[in-house]
């Protein structure tokens, strides 16, 4: 059985799990890495956080990917999950989710190699990561069927991980203006 309610209902959810998952992972880089350690917690148990969440997110995404692949409902190939372009179905927003995916890879590739990486390569690349939450935000506006009812429980999850990470932001942004400037060794003497 390659199609059917089964696949349909585990995409969706699926897709979900990881809207919820980047965004929490996306979170916890924005406040818990950024600039200084957290209060509460040690720097290395949000960092290991920050890396399991991204890691499980990577497992869902496969899943997702796999399961709309899998499910003749709708005619997805392989090769439609990885290329943004010459989808049949709905293709822009399609599109937008190979892009996610293909941004995802990236980080996910560099932040394997980092320990072979200069910071400053590694830590550049990284910032991808906000793209591809941004992009897959997209794709799960304009790709998913249970937005379409404004008042639907689609909806929360959504309006939810933007919320996060819109809150995630002014709160690194606050803590950058507040924060002392602290001159260069150069510049001081």
């Amino acid at each position: 059985m390659t199609d059917g309610p089964l696949l349909w209902y585990l995409n969706r959810a699926t897709g979900v799990v990881v809207l919820v998952l980047l965004t929490l992972s996306v979170v916890l880089g924005v406040l818990a890495l950024g600039g200084r350690p957290g209060r509460g917690l040690p720097r290395f148990v949000t960092q290991s956080l920050h890396r399991n969440l991204a890691l499980v997110s990577v497992v869902a995404l496969a899943v997702h990917v796999a399961t709309a692949v899998v499910d003749t409902y709708v005619d997805i190939r392989w090769w439609q999950a990885v290329v943004p372009v010459g989808a049949t179905y709905q293709p822009l927003w399609l599109g937008l989710g190979a892009v996610s995916l293909d941004l995802i890879a990236v980080v996910v590739l560099t932040s394997l190699l980092r320990t072979r990486l200069p910071h400053r390569a590694w830590r550049a690349t990284h910032l991808i990561s906000w793209l591809a939450w941004t992009v897959a935000m997209a794709h799960s506006v304009g790709i998913g069927t249970d937005l379409a009812d404004p008042h639907g429980l689609a909806v929360l999850p959504v309006a939810a991980c933007a919320s996060a990470v819109m809150l995630a932001l002014a709160v690194r942004v606050a803590r950058a203006v507040r924060r002392p400037r602290v001159p260069e060794l150069g510049r001081a003497a």
